[in-house]
């Protein structure tokens, strides 16, 4: 029986644990974890370790929080623990060629997307943003650039009509694990090609920002029914009612022409806040109020009066 593998994995968020525990869970041997340092989280600033980190001390793992990767004492760190594999999922920043060469079966990434669509860091929200039918785990061998990588496997999932980034973010965190395990398995025993990327056909995946939340009601309706969905839950899609900020969820495109100009208010009911686009139209079904939790429309409709055609800003 051939000895167990060294393994360092480098992972920070949520996305980074289903696969640090198929690790833990396998053959081979987690030797320590890398992450990022314990940060401010939450409306309170509260310092909260990050969840890959809970999951290494949870299973007694070494667990280094270096604030750069790219420092003589780091490299010094990794060379010590003399791993075999370099395992990395959302680590959240990328790493010198120095650190990718010192494992002898060199490091392996664990994206959500399939590459060479969507490089970069919010691969799962720009496939829904996008409207893309199927998205999917590309398991990638690690160069110094940004997901340019060989590809070493790839698996595809579609992606439902109505789902939300964050639901596809669990569904593609868990696939993650049960591929990254595959991956290995084969990667040791020498039957995983390597195949390199369409470069020409990459597209990029920028990190979202609170901006973009807010909503130009001239476009499409499907536009904005997967732009909602896309940055469900953050940053989340909004606009002003009567000057106060609405957060909208759970979006459906209704086929009719509002004959009302785009941001204004149809109906507003029990089923939800219909609003003109810059085609159809798009009913909101869950709402948001400003300093208030997240409700469906009739909950959240008791008690506001809205007119129509009063516009959403």
């Amino acid at each position: 029986m051939s000895a167990s593998l060294r393994i360092v994995f480098m992972g920070t968020p949520d996305f980074a644990v289903p696969a640090l525990q198929a690790l833990l869970d396998g053959p081979e041997e987690v030797v320590a974890v890398v992450c990022q340092p314990d940060r401010e989280r939450g409306r309170g600033k509260k310092v909260s370790p990050p969840p890959v980190k809970v999951l290494a001390e949870r299973h007694r793992i070494p667990v280094l929080q270096p604030e750069s990767v790219r420092t003589a004492s780091f490299l010094e760190e990794m060379q010590a623990l003399a791993p075999d594999l370099l395992v990395v999922a959302a680590y959240g920043k990328i790493l010198p060629q120095s650190l990718l060469d010192l494992p002898r079966l060199g490091a392996i990434n664990v994206h959500g997307s399939l590459l060479p669509k969507y490089r970069g860091a919010a691969p799962i929200q720009w496939a829904v943003i996008n409207g893309e039918a199927e998205t999917g785990i590309t398991i990638m061998q690690m160069d110094a650039g940004m997901d340019t990588g060989d590809i070493l496997l790839t698996v595809a999932v579609p992606i439902g009509r109505q789902e939300t980034a964050g639901e596809l973010f669990g569904r593609l965190a868990l696939l993650g694990g049960e591929v990254l395990g595959n991956a290995v398995a084969r990667l040791k025993q020498g039957t995983l090609a390597a195949r390199p990327q369409a470069h020409d056909l990459a597209s990029h995946a920028p990190m979202l920002k609170k901006e973009m939340g807010h909503l130009d009601w001239t476009l499409p309706a499907r536009r904005l029914h997967d732009l909602i969905r896309g940055l469900d839950p953050w940053p989340s899609a909004y606009g002003f009612i009567d000057g106060k900020r609405f957060r909208f969820f759970s979006p459906e495109v209704v086929p009719i022409r509002a004959g009302s100009p785009p941001g204004a208010i149809c109906r507003a009911d029990g089923q939800g806040l219909l609003v003109a686009t810059g085609d159809d139209c798009l009913l909101i079904r869950e709402i948001q109020p400003e300093g208030k939790k997240r409700m469906d429309a009739a909950s959240c409709l008791r008690g506001l009066r809205i007119l129509p055609n009063t516009p959403i800003t």
